[in-house]
This record gives C-alpha cells, structure tokens and sequence, in this order.
C-alpha cells in the first residue's frame, strides 16, 4: 500500500478558506490513486475543521522540534510528503529528508506568501505594487524561494506567480507544476438574470485583503452602487469578521453583515453580482472560483482576477477604482446580455484551466517521471542540495537544542 503524508501549518477549513478546499482536492486526488493518507499538524483544530474520519484519512497531532516525529514517521515510511506551506518544510522537511531520504518531497505553496506581503507593504505606502528590488530584500522571500529550492517540486496555484518564480527568481520549470483548483466539468447552475438579486462579497475575516475589501465597498463603492441602485443589497459573508466589519451592518444602507455562511454555492446561486475588490494578495481567489461555478458574474480588480484566466475574457468585470468599480457592478446588474456573456465567459476559463481531469493527470505523470529515477531529478537541482546541506543545518541543530532544552526541563 502507497502511503502520503500530509504536513499542514493548520487543520483544514473547507468551508471558510480556499485553502482548506484545495488541500482537500488532493487529499481526494491521492485517495482516488490508492494512497493511504495521513493528515499531521502542530496545530489546535476549531469548529471549521474537516472531519477526516468521514473521508478514510488517518490523523497525527505532531509536535515541533521533538524527535517523537522522527519516529513517527520512520513507522509510517510514506512514499511522498507534501508540505501545506513552505513553513511546514522549513520546520520538518529537514527531518523528512534525514529519515525517510526516498520519499518525494512536494511542497504546495497555496500562494506565493511573500508576494503577498511585500503586496501589503507597498498597499500601506500607497503604491500599486512593490518593485523587483522590494520583492527580493524580504527575509520572507528568501525563506520561502529556499524551501522551494529544497522540495523535490512545488505546486504553483497561479499562472502569473508561476511566471514570476521562472523569470525574475530564475527557478527551473522541473521544480515548478502549475495545479490550481481541481474541478469537476463546469455545468450552469443557479437561478436565471430574472430571478436572481442583491449583490454578494465572500472572505475570510482572518485574510487582511478581505478585511480592506470589505471597508473599501463600505467607505467608497457602495454608496456610489446604492445611489444607481436604491433597492439593491450587499450581502457580506465570511468566518471570522473582525468587529471593525461587523459594526457596519446597516439595513437602512442595504450593507449586511452576516457572518459565516454555510453554504457558499447556495449564497451565490440567488445572488446576481459578486463583488471583490481586492488591492492587495496573491494566489488565486476560492470567492472567484466559486461565483463562476454557479453562474455569477463577478467585478474584481487586477489583483483579484491575476493569474486566472490566461487569455480568456473575464467573467464579469476587472477595475481598480471605485468609480470604475461602481459603474461596472451597476451595469452587470442591469444589463441582461453582459450578465449572460460573463456567465458564458466563467464556464469558458473553469472548463479550460480548472478541469480536474486534466490536472490530475498532470500531477500524475510529475509524480510518476520522479518515481522512475529521483536521484537524476535531485541531482539536477544543484542549489537544492546546497540548501540541504548549509541552511538546512541552522534549522536542524536549532530544532535539537530546543529539544534538548524541554527535556532537561521536563525532568
């Protein structure tokens, strides 16, 4: 029997991040080609975690920096591991690589995290986006480029961050597989233009682009929307809203804070237009995804729709101000043939990008190319067996020390 070891910097959520649905993807991916599979992490689970036992999918709470998962993981012996976040290799893909050497070390990146900061910086200096210089000074950056340097290969969710990673950081393609969301072939769903209403702007409270999403719609786009559109209403959903989202609920505004919602596809399917304007993140967006599965049109900004559609039409609108974002929510909204054309376009990019048939062939024959000589593949990596060897080492005798340092005080 194949074995595959998850390592995840948290319990997935699939009902609150994108995150959580992606890993779970794979989990099913592996489970589908006969793997057994575990799930381990360091962390505490919460009400919005899957339930695994449901899914045949072995559970290990492990701990940081204690050779207890050492053993662990000699006893399981898995084929592959793949690490959810390059923080998870950084803190156990140098005990992977010393007890279980043959094992294939992927890491998925979910998205690029130091994109994603050095995107919040330049935000908070008023700048549209950092630059090549701002991006590669950030100790982030080097962490999370070394961790893919050290991985056997990554999974890359967005084209444009695979684009970046081949071209300003110079990482070869072999270490690189883009794999976004794995879906089934796209099928309209949801009610029709005439018997759907209300605009919809989906995320998690946890996310700091979420967070601005929201009080750029209450401050700025939504004022302008209601005063073309006075019986229209917002309807914000999300895991996790900070007090400064709730407090502005307003029935009077038609701006309503629900909370979590259950059942996102369900959300959609009544609603006519999503909203998401973004100004800063990375990845690819779950919300954008999931309007396009069932039927809703989306506006979003650059940053929101990057490195999701290729060459395709958008499905909905793209714009980076608030006027421009205004005019065209208010025109999917009432425009009967652009609200069908968007519709049409969503199934467009899910059936050409997003169908899990195809993707999951592609990690296949990844997977399989790897299995039939590793040794040639790593070989080829040179600066990933620098890495292995030098920086690894830090973290490695770092991790004993602490470890050490418990047990003396345990006793």
């Amino acid at each position: 029997m194949k074995n595959v070891l998850f390592i995840g910097f948290v319990w997935p959520e699939p009902t609150t991040t994108a995150a959580g649905g992606r890993i779970l993807q794979l989990i099913t991916y592996f489970t589908q080609q006969n793997y057994t599979v575990t799930f381990a992490s360091t962390a505490a689970k919460s009400v919005y975690s899957v339930d695994f036992s449901s899914l045949g999918v072995l559970e290990k709470q492990i701990q940081l920096n204690n050779t207890s998962f050492d053993d662990f993981i000699n006893d399981l012996n898995p084929d592959i591991v793949v690490f959810d976040r390059f923080l998870t290799e950084e803190q156990f893909g140098w005990r992977v690589a010393q007890v279980v050497p043959n094992a294939i070390r992927i890491l998925d990146t979910e998205d690029l995290h130091f994109l994603r900061k050095a995107r919040e910086e330049a935000f908070k200096n008023g700048k549209l986006q950092p630059t090549e210089e701002a991006l590669k000074k950030l100790e982030i950056t080097k962490r999370e480029i070394a961790s893919i340097y050290r991985s056997d290969f990554s999974l890359v969710i967005s084209m444009y961050e695979e684009q970046l990673l081949k071209n300003t950081f110079k990482i070869d393609s072999s270490l690189l597989l883009h794999l976004p969301f794995m879906l089934d072939a796209y099928s309209n769903t949801g009610n029709s233009f005439k018997n759907r209403k209300d605009f919809v702007c989906i995320g998690n409270g946890k996310h700091k682009p979420n967070v601005d999403a929201v009080l750029w719609l209450h401050k700025e786009i939504w004022p302008l929307i209601r005063k073309e559109l006075p019986e229209a209403k917002l309807h914000i959903y999300g895991a996790y809203l900070p007090q400064q989202l709730t407090e502005k609920h307003n029935a009077k505004t038609g701006f309503l804070v629900h909370g979590w919602g259950e059942d996102a596809n369900q959300i959609m399917q009544q609603t006519k237009v999503n909203l998401a304007p973004l100004r800063f993140g990375a990845g690819i967006k779950g919300k954008l995804i999931d309007a396009m599965r069932n039927g809703t049109p989306s506006v979003t900004t650059k940053i929101g729709a990057e490195g999701m559609y290729g060459n395709l039409a958008w499905s909905g609108e793209i714009a980076d101000t608030a006027a421009n974002f205004a005019t065209n929510a208010v025109n999917l909204y009432t425009n009967e043939a652009a609200w069908l054309q968007a519709q049409k376009n969503g199934a467009e990019i899910l059936n050409t990008y997003y169908a899990k048939t195809n993707l999951e062939t592609k990690l296949s024959n990844k997977i399989s190319t790897l299995q039939k000589d590793l040794e040639k593949h790593r070989n080829a990596n040179f600066i990933g067996s620098l890495l292995q060897h030098h920086s690894m080492m830090s973290t490695k005798y770092l991790s004993k020390w602490i470890a050490e340092k418990e047990q003396k005080n345990e006793v």
